[in-house]
């Protein structure tokens, strides 16, 4: 099997142009671009070089690190915000740090929990949205600087390419259209695209989970697996500072490579932020009767505990050291001695066990959805690197007949190339839904049910006569259902008008039922796992002129209009419409 690049197909636009993928990940962020040159395969180039960092040779992430001033103008942003001079002027100038704010834009169904840590107050004037967008800004800038340093020509290249470059923005697996949207309007305040149609068509998504798994193949990293579509499965496993994205796959064909999603994908957070919160709490009860508990002390230790124990832990057996301070630091009633804090390997161990757990919980869920198709595990991104992250995986997992592998090289890259990956080679046909996706109906009225004696003051009538209960759930499409990109998922349904004028803002509300696989009979609004996906809006005014009047009951008049919702899954962007029939056309 070769790798990705091996297959791909040339280019087959007629002009130049330009695809960008944006990885702003939780902890680190990166790009990765493809000059799309017609009638040529298009090769994937990585932003090596940020303000900041010119003396580490190759380096293609930056820290998702933001300053703001006290007026909310951002000051300083990714590498050169760790910088010495830079952690000097903002505690002169009051300037407040912005980390971990991709995290505000999760959905409010994914609960965060911080051990008592909160995300850093947003800078005045900002909101989640705004800060996202500034640093995709910030990342855009360093990359139109990167192409124009790099290539010859870099600025002709620039200039015929600027105006209709395409991007590709990766999130995480459990990210849905409402984030897409907030992620979309980023790029517009960040300048990436301009605020019209044609401006945001130019925006792609891809899930993380995703992906990773294009970068595997393009890395020719999973060849003994590709090279034998026996109907095993394989699971990518993307460990990221947020979340852990985990997603299942088989392959179907592989000339050319198919590959198909066998299990809903999943997100949890676990990430390695986590099991830094979590020895930050540690360390502040450790330490709370010792002068190194205070909170600029428990700071430092814990960010020498990132940069050391964290990345390095492999046994749980041996004694652990957080070097933090000069020999002179001692107290030890505390641990410490040496400027290093000792630390048992079961204390250590400890702190990475819920993340653990979670990722070893999340992949038996995939083994069972996936009837047991899933036999390998691939482990990718920056969390990967973890020695004891990797053994713990393999020693739970190996009971299961399944294997742990990871790539030795440019895991933490893998979100961005493969957003490329994807773009390009697009080798995923089919994928699994995660929800259940419906909208409300009109129930028929049954005095002998329970249920529909209890919600009888709902009850309404129709202008044609019969008595209706609103709130009834209607499933377009199900759970765990194995979606191709060209189906299309759709139902009829009629609704009756009085007023003719209310075509002109027709809106109907699709809905996400995130509570299992049993169809549910009702909308429960204000319940967690009820929400709203989407709303699909339309002008059914043309309607009218073709519509027949019929008389209701008390000789009311009215108007029947049939329509049908469709639903479009296949593709990493959820995408609904309305479909109707004007005088035998059809028309979305």
């Amino acid at each position: 099997m070769k790798p990705g690049a091996g297959t791909r197909k040339p280019y087959i636009g007629q002009t130049r142009s330009l695809v960008l993928a944006v990885d702003i990940g939780t902890t680190f962020s990166g790009v990765s671009y493809a000059i799309l040159e017609p009638g040529e395969v298009p090769k994937i180039h990585g932003v090596t070089r940020f303000p900041g960092q010119e003396h580490v040779a190759g380096n293609s992430k930056i820290p998702s690190i933001i300053y703001y001033d006290q007026h909310g103008n951002m000051k300083a942003a990714g590498a050169e915000a760790d910088g010495a001079s830079v952690l000097a002027q903002a505690e002169d100038e009051g300037w407040s740090k912005i980390e971990l704010f991709k995290l505000r834009l999760r959905p409010k169904t994914m609960t965060l929990k911080m051990n008592g840590m909160r995300l850093s107050p947003l800078p005045p004037g900002k909101s989640a949205v705004d800060v996202f967008g500034d640093f995709l800004s910030y990342l855009f800038r360093c990359t139109q600087s990167f192409i124009v340093d790099t290539h010859a020509n870099g600025h002709a290249l620039w200039r015929a390419v600027e105006h209709d470059m395409q991007f590709v923005l990766s999130h995480p697996n459990g990210w849905e259209g409402a984030q897409q949207t907030k992620m979309r309007r980023a790029a517009i305040i960040g300048g990436l695209i301009p605020d019209t149609d044609e401006g945001k068509s130019r925006i792609r998504f891809v899930t993380e989970g995703e992906a990773s798994l294009h970068a595997c193949v393009l890395n020719g990293l999973a060849a003994d697996v590709l090279s034998n579509p026996s109907g095993h499965g394989f699971l990518i496993l993307d460990a990221g500072g947020g979340t852990l994205d985990i997603s299942s796959y088989a392959i179907r064909g592989t000339s050319p490579l198919v590959i198909e999603e066998v299990a809903p994908p999943d997100c949890v957070f676990a990430g390695s932020v986590f099991v830094s919160r979590r020895a930050r709490a540690f360390f502040a009860e450790k330490l709370q009767s010792s002068k190194y508990g205070s909170p600029d002390s428990l700071d430092h230790i814990a960010k020498r505990f990132d940069e050391t124990t964290k990345r390095l832990f492999r046994d749980s057996k041996e004694l652990q050291f957080v070097p933090f301070g000069s020999p002179l630091d001692k107290d030890l009633t505390a641990g410490i001695r040496g400027g290093q804090l000792r630390l048992t390997g079961g204390e250590v161990a400890a702190l990475f066990e819920p993340s653990i757990q979670a990722a070893v919980a999340s992949i038996r869920s995939q083994i069972q959805a996936s009837s047991g198709q899933v036999k390998s595990v691939w482990l990718v991104g920056g969390f990967a690197a973890s020695p004891w992250l990797f053994s713990q995986l393999q020693e739970q997992l190996n009971p299961l007949g399944v294997s742990v592998s990871r790539p030795d090289s440019q895991t933490s890259k893998a979100v961005a190339d493969g957003a490329i990956g994807f773009y390009c080679d697009h080798h995923v046909s089919a994928r699994v839904s995660k929800f259940m996706y419906g909208v409300e109906f009109l129930r028929t009225f049954d005095p002998n049910d329970e249920e529909h004696l209890s919600r009888k003051h709902r009850l309404f009538e129709l202008p044609s006569g019969p008595k209706l209960l609103p709130d009834a759930f209607d499933c377009i499409l199900a759970r765990s259902v194995r979606v191709k990109e060209s189906t299309v998922f759709s139902r009829k349904y009629c609704t009756e008008v009085t007023n003719l004028s209310t075509l002109s803002v027709f809106e109907v509300e699709i809905w996400c039922y995130r509570g299992g696989d049993v169809v549910p009979k009702w909308i429960l609004r204000n319940a967690d796992h009820f929400s709203t996906l989407c709303y699909v809006r339309a002008d059914l005014s043309p309607l009218a002129s073709s519509a027949q009047p019929k008389q209701g009951t008390g000789g009311k008049q009215y108007w029947t209009i049939v329509f049908t919702i469709e639903i479009h899954f296949g593709l990493t962007e959820f995408k609904a419409r309305i479909k109707w029939i004007d005088h035998d056309v059809s028309i979305v």
